[in-house]
């Protein structure tokens, strides 16, 4: 079943939004989009029909369904993410793996979480997103040494100043672990 957004979505789904990388090197949480403002649970938004989907049948490539994925466990729909990632074709890169440990987490599978980063970082140890996420984990699970090894990884490794820096640090120093 599809869903067709309100006039205003549509003309929101015209303006000019920031692009989004979603390597390693994210500097800034998702930018929300139509598949958190307008399409319910279970879909993600697919601009070609400019419609909301199932994943499956969203008509994204890998990027579009990855982007989705970690826009969606910001958000706070883990599950929705975890179906998007699961639509991919290649779900086993170093960044879909650090967003799968994240939206893990994020419905509470936290050991599973936790092993999917390490599958991460074992395949990309630069993958500064995997480390903050995996450091926030280990905030939320009261291991702040482990979570400033983290921390001084992703600066020894380029990331000083950058969103996954930026919000590892953030966590450290308050004990809460970041939600949006």
């Amino acid at each position: 079943m599809l869903h067709r957004p309100s006039a205003l979505a549509l003309v929101l789904a015209l303006a000019p939004l920031p692009a989004l990388a979603v390597s390693g090197e994210t500097s800034a949480p998702p930018t929300p989009t139509e598949t958190t403002t307008v399409c319910p649970d279970g879909t993600v938004w697919n601009p070609t029909d400019q419609v909301c989907a199932p994943p499956k049948d969203a008509r994204l490539d890998d990027e579009g369904l990855l982007r989705a994925a970690r826009e969606l466990a910001h958000a706070g729909r883990a599950e929705d993410a975890l179906r998007a990632l699961d639509a991919m074709v290649q779900a086993d890169g170093d960044t879909a793996l650090a967003v799968r440990g994240f939206a893990l987490r994020r419905s509470g599978r936290t050991a599973e979480g936790m092993a999917v980063y390490e599958a991460a970082l074992a395949r990309n140890p630069d993958n500064l997103l995997a480390r903050s996420y995996m450091g926030q984990a280990l905030v939320a699970m009261g291991r702040r040494a482990a979570a400033e090894a983290q921390l001084a990884e992703i600066v020894a490794r380029g990331g000083a100043g950058g969103w996954p820096e930026i919000a590892l640090r953030r966590a450290i120093e308050t004990g809460q672990v970041l939600t949006y």
